[in-house]
């Protein structure tokens, strides 16, 4: 019986005989920052380490730029979100969105240091170039589903997104 309630200790998450790789957990909480992911989870023989943030935290400031700082109070999280960019376009307008299609990096421009595809104002074509999207080494163009105004971009370039993270609002 003495040896049940050791393991449920464990089950409960409390630190009664559980071994914690402390270093193992901030190197994937760096690794989390690095690339933008919201959770990461590693796995060996009998053990298994879920290191993630709260979704919220990495999706508000896209949205909305006002609740960046509440959502960005952890220091770790505060370089990804920080980017937004956009004055916080409404609920409604999400909705226009253009969304990534994969998780990756996402770039404005064809290459370092020439113009955007698009900016905020300029009307597009059904097809037109918005961003491209970079995944295991391929550069993946997102193009635009309808015709109309982009009324904001979402994120900056060289930002690393995940899939179905809004890019791009046109109107």
């Amino acid at each position: 019986m003495a040896n049940d309630a050791g393991q449920s200790g464990k089950a409960n998450g409390r630190k009664s005989g559980m071994n914690i790789d402390t270093a193992l957990v901030r190197e994937l909480a760096e690794l989390l920052n690095e690339t933008g992911l919201t959770e990461i989870e590693v796995e060996d023989d009998d053990r298994k380490i879920r290191v993630s943030r709260g979704a919220v935290a990495a999706a508000a400031p896209v949205y909305a730029a006002a609740p960046a700082p509440a959502a960005a109070a952890p220091a770790p999280a505060a370089a990804a979100p920080a980017p937004a960019e956009p004055a916080a376009p409404a609920g409604p307008d999400l909705k226009n969105a253009v969304k990534s299609p994969m998780v990756g990096t996402c770039y404005l421009t064809p290459e370092p240091g020439a113009a955007p595809f698009v900016t905020v104002g300029q009307a597009v074509k059904e097809g037109d170039t918005l961003v491209i999207v970079e995944a295991m080494k391929v550069m993946n163009p997102i193009t635009a589903p309808r015709a109309g105004t982009i009324t904001a971009i979402l994120i900056e370039t060289a930002q690393p997104v995940e899939f179905d993270q809004p890019l791009v609002v046109i109107s």
